[in-house]
């Protein structure tokens, strides 16, 4: 995405790869505590031509994508003339690591949890892998077992962000969203999984309105389960083209202890 506005330029053209290492433990009856620690990498990357084919193929809208060379790095933002954030080409480093503590409120079905987290700034927000300063959230959290094989879930949030501080500081506004899934078992151990998220932008406005816009974000895949252990595979598009990457693909493990 290389969008200007009166007093804003966005230049954004990149693949990221995140591992994203989290933990989680019922320390008391009901209540549950984790952490989760991301590292990620910036690069110019492999997939222009693919994306460009996949889009053409759907008919969907790429930021202007096709206006780029292809597997070339960019990855900057200015306000007014000067620069807020540079990403380096090759980069690895660690993000904001999240503290999360939920509480079940009811049981049975549905399930509902009250869920606070703390998202601590460790990742060096001049470079684009962080945000500079604390930031804080609250969601309420639903499941409802519709059937044997189906499962259904909802969310609601809200996101207080502080100020990001990258060269520049930015104060941001709270930001809101909403989410449903549902949880479909195929066989045994295989499951589908579906789900959509709605959130609204936490920057001030800036005149681009790929970052003003409320994102859509609908993610599908599938599950796998054996024992304690479990994998997802699961494919991120954005059908609205706002606040978030072009797509994402994500390959996920769980062991339960």
């Amino acid at each position: 995405m290389v969008r200007d506005s009166k007093d804003w330029s966005v230049r954004l053209d990149m693949e990221i790869a995140e591992i994203m290492i989290r933990y989680k433990k019922e320390v008391l009856p009901s209540l549950e505590v984790g952490v989760e620690v991301p590292v990620l990498s910036f690069n110019s990357g492999f997939l222009d031509g693919f994306l460009n084919s996949y889009h053409n193929f759907f008919g969907l809208s790429d930021y202007g994508r096709k206006n780029r060379p292809d597997n070339e790095f960019l990855y900057e933002v200015e306000k007014q003339g000067a620069l807020f954030l540079q990403g380096k080409n090759g980069s690895v480093g660690i993000g904001d690591i999240r503290f999360t503590v939920k509480k079940r409120l009811m049981t049975g079905n549905p399930v509902v949890s009250l869920k606070a987290d703390l998202e601590l700034p460790t990742g060096k927000a001049s470079e684009g892998f962080g945000s500079g300063n604390i930031d804080g959230g609250v969601s309420m959290l639903m499941d409802i077992k519709i059937s044997e094989r189906v499962m259904a879930y909802g969310n609601l949030g809200a996101i207080i962000p502080g100020d990001v501080r990258g060269r520049e500081k930015i104060k941001l506004r709270e930001s809101f969203y909403a989410g449903t899934g549902i949880e479909a078992a195929v066989f045994k151990e295989f499951s589908l999984l579906g789900q959509v998220l709605i959130q609204n932008s936490p920057y001030p406005k800036t005149g681009v309105p790929s970052i003003d816009r409320p994102s859509v974000i609908l993610s599908l895949g599938g599950r796998y389960t054996s024992g304690k252990h479990s994998i997802d595979l699961s494919f991120t598009e954005d059908p609205n083209t706002a606040g978030a990457p072009d797509f994402t693909a994500s390959l996920s493990y769980k062991k339960r202890f």
